[in-house]
């Protein structure tokens, strides 16, 4: 591809998001990385993880998805948390940081709910039905073995879910983040409320469609409440595949996901996860819509587009067809923490290797392996 193609590429052109303008359309995804320090502060190796990006060209950082309270949202040992004064001091080097380098910081808000395979808080685990999870716990983030069978959670356990969501919103405000995207995707707890074998409830969050997705535009209404701000964000991020269940799609198809992004457009944007697959071979719905796409024309906010999306060709497609408004990288952007610049210059991306997450998805593991082949490319 020529240069001054690359250059025009629509990735790169200015996005305004509410009342903010972007350098460009490329976020990074947000990406576990389990290496804060015990009890939820981030370190200074993760603002220096964090930044690069930014010193890389991306116009959005969003964060790994940090927990939200002390109960039951932990789900990894290690897992950054923004429910202590001294978390809150952490985050906000780390926000000063990217913002130095030029890039907005999002922080992902997550509750793990039944896929918690690590809480230095709760032995248990509580989700929206007794239902154990499909598969295993993950290895890579520091579990083995079969999911616990979590404890149903009482209207009590869902009013302190909500208000984990709202306090941990406001702390990454005063920590200096652009806004906050609540994690709803990938099988974690919100998304455990959407989807019918793991909720089996019959009150007001269980049942049809637009009673499982109440929870989370409840968290969603809550944070915006707190913070009208529109100048800060409240994104949300969905999924149909989740880390236990690639495969899984929502049962009406494109009925459903029509209903479930009307009943969350109150949301900034929507950033749609391609969990185990690439946006273009997971994004077709039975109406012959993409899932971005009809996002977009059902909420008439901003959608990001992720999965497998660093290929220049195809992302031009995405933005160019009016597929989403904005692409998020995720393991080419570990690989190619400049993926941005390189775009901009016309010089390939440096293709991802598993290894980089061998064993374990921490910053000190992707770190050895820069180190061996740094030193193996010029022996």
């Amino acid at each position: 591809m020529h240069l001054e193609k690359i250059v025009a590429h629509p990735a790169l052109q200015q996005f305004t998001l509410e009342t903010t303008t972007l350098p460009n359309r490329l976020a990074v995804a947000p990406m576990t990385r389990v290496s804060a320090e015990e009890d939820g502060t981030p370190t200074a190796e993760m603002a220096d993880y964090y930044a690069g990006y930014a010193q890389g060209g991306f116009g959005i950082v969003i964060t790994e998805g940090v927990y939200t309270d002390e109960l039951y949202s932990q789900g990894y040992l290690n897992q950054p948390g923004i429910t202590t004064d001294r978390h809150t001091k952490a985050w906000g080097q780390i926000s000063d940081a990217v913002r130095q380098a030029g890039a907005h910081p999002v922080m992902q808000l997550m509750h793990a709910g039944a896929l918690s395979q690590g809480n230095r808080y709760r032995s248990s685990t509580a989700g929206p039905s007794a239902v154990r999870p499909l598969r295993a716990m993950m290895e890579a983030y520091g579990g083995s073995g079969p999911w616990p069978i979590p404890k149903v959670m009482s209207d009590k356990d869902i009013e302190q879910v909500i208000a984990g969501f709202v306090d941990s919103a406001q702390a990454a405000r005063t920590a200096g983040f652009t806004g906050v995207e609540v994690h709803a995707a990938n099988g974690y707890l919100l998304d455990q409320f959407l989807t019918p074998y793991t909720n089996t409830r019959t009150d007001q969050f269980g049942g049809s469609i637009t009673h499982r997705v109440r929870l989370t535009a409840s968290v969603i209404a809550a944070i915006r409440a707190a913070i009208p701000d529109p100048g800060f964000w409240v994104g949300v991020r969905l999924s149909q595949g989740k880390v236990n269940d690639h495969d899984y799609r929502w049962e009406q198809g494109a009925e459903e996901a029509a209903l479930i992004f009307a009943t969350v457009s109150n949301a900034t944007y929507i950033h749609i996860a391609g969990e185990g697959s690439g946006w273009q071979e997971g994004a077709l719905l039975d109406n012959g819509e993409t899932i971005t796409a009809l996002a977009r024309r059902v909420t008439q906010k901003p959608v990001i587009a992720n999965g497998n999306l660093a290929d220049p060709t195809l992302s031009a497609r995405v933005v160019q067809e009016g597929h989403a408004d904005l692409i998020s990288i995720g393991r080419s952007a570990l690989a190619n923490p400049d993926y941005p610049a390189k775009l901009a210059r016309g010089i390939d991306p440096t293709a991802f290797d598993p290894a980089m997450l061998a064993p374990k998805v921490t910053l000190a593991n992707t770190a050895a392996w820069r180190a061996r082949t740094t030193e193996a490319s010029t022996a």
